[in-house]
């Protein structure tokens, strides 16, 4: 019989306040579906706070409970998390998954050119709206003039795939004019070429210390905020248990994210998950069950890529990003690294928790910038922040750092 195109996502809203919203998630399966849907939860905001997932390599089912906000767009939530689904028929009422429907060409690259008279919060606010719009940031540079003045350039994807239009561009411009009112001077949208958003090969201008420090993946004994505690993850293996799985045990502290970063770490490997359970045990402790395969189908037996996924899974649990804060003469430079996906997604909302950190700290920010950058194996994408500090009156730097890592972690 199969499973009606509306079924695929099912929303059902708890009927006492405070209760959590249960998404269910029905229909064929695929290497890195989970990943897919924990990104799109997160990106709306969302806080899970349990999962189950059952599947038999053909067919997926997954059950999230989240907790959301009296803002969520929980219509706009559900038509995404369909779109990550594998194709779907309504006409036959089944569907299949067809691995060419699910690579599409990279998406449209807009240039947003954007000028007006600055202010502290201001980028913050421009990016929420961005965000509000679901127009993606791939790319930005952003400078300060003598006159107080903020010239800045996003280079932007649309989610919607409409920006081409007038309608979609109007709107757009109408947006950022009702939240900067007279302070916006003009705003231009034009179509440019994928490319300018491609990846250098190396953060040249990062010293080699700092680089290290940021980038290598065997430094798992302290932060780069030496006042935070890292979130050490106990990993435990069980190839005893069930005779077809590798099980995978993670007991860690909670924040935000964290079942996106195990799944994105998965995918990255080519690991399919069977059966998955995740649990918020208290506000802070989170459990996780994964029985897990190779992609042929069979457990993982080998002891070196048994210790090399661990070792990663530690990685991105303890530091799922860089952060990092830089004396630049009289003024201090803000570095975020996240790593990208293979298949060239990045952390959704990074710009946007930075901008808000430092709009909370009132520091204004006098230039930044985004790009993507290949460091050994795998690809990273890096925000150059210079703040505005002012009279330097604002909060120690090391508070800075502080609280921009508590911003990604969800721990404000």
């Amino acid at each position: 019989m199969g499973i009606l195109y509306d079924d695929v996502v099912l929303l059902k809203h708890s009927e006492r306040e405070g209760e959590p919203t249960v998404i269910t998630v029905n229909c064929p399966d695929k290497t890195g579906l989970g990943s897919d849907l924990c990104r799109i939860i997160l990106f709306f905001g969302l806080t899970i706070v349990r999962v189950d997932v059952s599947t038999d390599g053909i067919w997926c089912y997954v059950v999230f409970w989240v907790v959301g906000t009296p803002n969520t767009r929980w219509n706009l939530l559900k038509k995404r998390l369909v779109e990550a689904c594998p194709s779907c028929s309504s006409a036959s009422g089944i569907s299949y998954y067809l691995a060419e429907l699910q690579s599409p060409g990279p998406p449209d690259v807009f240039l947003l050119t954007f000028c007006c008279y600055d202010r502290r919060g201001l980028l913050h606010d421009v990016t929420a709206v961005l965000s509000e719009l679901e127009l993606t940031i791939k790319k930005v540079k952003i400078s300060t003039t003598p006159d107080g003045k903020v010239m800045d350039l996003f280079f932007i994807t649309d989610t919607r795939e409409l920006l081409h239009t007038k309608k979609r561009q109007d709107d757009t411009r109408y947006q950022l004019k009702s939240v900067l009112g007279d302070a916006m001077i003009s705003c231009d949208i034009e179509m440019v070429g994928s490319e300018i958003t491609g990846r250098s090969q190396g953060p040249s201008f990062l010293p080699q210390e700092i680089a290290e420090d940021m980038f290598s993946f065997e430094i798992l004994h302290e932060h780069q905020s030496r006042s935070l505690a890292c979130n050490k993850a106990s990993i435990t293996v069980d190839n005893l248990l069930s005779p077809g799985h590798t099980l995978i045990q993670i007991v860690c502290q909670d924040q935000k994210g964290l079942l996106y970063d195990i799944m994105r770490t998965l995918k990255d490997y080519n690991i399919q998950i069977s059966y998955g359970r995740f649990t918020s045990k208290t506000k802070t402790v989170c459990e996780l069950d994964l029985f897990i395969v190779q992609a042929d189908g069979k457990k993982i037996v080998d002891p070196s890529k048994l210790n090399a996924l661990c070792s990663r899974l530690q990685m991105e649990l303890c530091r799922p990003l860089r952060v990092a804060l830089m004396n630049r003469g009289p003024d201090a430079e803000l570095l975020v690294a996240n790593p990208v996906e293979l298949s060239g997604k990045g952390r959704p909302l990074v710009f946007y928790d930075i901008t808000l950190a430092l709009k909370m700290l009132n520091i204004g920010i006098f230039s930044a910038e985004i790009g993507r950058y290949l460091v050994g194996d795998r690809e990273w994408e890096i925000y150059r922040v210079l703040l505005d500090e002012g009279n330097g009156s604002g909060p120690p730097r090391n508070k800075i750092e502080e609280a921009v890592w508590k911003m990604f972690m969800g721990w404000q």
